[in-house]
């Protein structure tokens, strides 16, 4: 298979970005910074006012949502869905969550939960990257923004570290590219 200039450049976006998240991850403000995302990504849901919401389990240096909001009293009080992804065929879907550790994985190596499929009405999506127009960069499976597609009546908030935004220039955003409603990092609704 021929990688396009496309992907080859977003292939290399992802692992600057990544980088940068790890080195982050390890620095003295990390612990700040999470909960100050933890703080605006609670009244974010707030407002909401999601019956289900759809989180993620955290890896690769990813903010800690579950934590996090675990932490919240009125998040604490909703439903919760974690995804659970296959490999073939490529697709996602939600499953419901009771917040303990999970014993299954999916088909992605994710830990995932064994309850009833579900479709959230808000979802908590990790971004690699984000752009000002709410384009995010993920892993390059494709997961999120094919189930964002088959669902766009469901209100999808990114989640991200604001030094992973994308400058215009550096992410040509492609026609399978879902927009997010919003980006939540530690200083806040991102709303360049």
């Amino acid at each position: 298979m021929i990688e396009s200039a496309t992907e080859a450049r977003r292939q290399a976006l992802r692992l600057q970005l990544r980088a940068d998240r790890e080195r982050f991850a390890a620095s003295p403000g990390f612990d700040a910074a999470h909960a100050a995302l933890g703080t605006h990504l609670a009244a974010v849901i707030a407002r909401l006012e999601p019956q289900c919401l759809g989180v993620y389990w955290a890896i690769r240096s990813e903010f800690n949502a579950a934590v996090a909001l675990g932490a919240d009293l009125a998040c604490a009080q909703l439903s919760w869905a974690l995804p659970y992804t296959r490999r073939t065929p490529r697709e996602m879907h939600y499953r419901l969550w009771d917040r303990q550790s999970p014993t299954l994985h999916d088909e992605c190596g994710i830990p995932a939960s064994s309850g009833a499929p579900v479709v959230p009405d808000v979802v908590l999506v990790p971004c690699v990257g984000f752009t000002a127009q709410g384009y995010r960069l993920g892993y390059g499976g494709g997961y999120f923004d094919r189930w964002m597609a088959a669902h766009p009546h469901v209100t999808a908030v990114g989640v991200a570290w604001s030094f992973n935004r994308i400058d215009a220039g550096a992410f040509a955003v492609e026609p399978h590219d879902q927009p997010l409603m919003l980006v939540v990092t530690e200083d806040g609704v991102d709303t360049s």
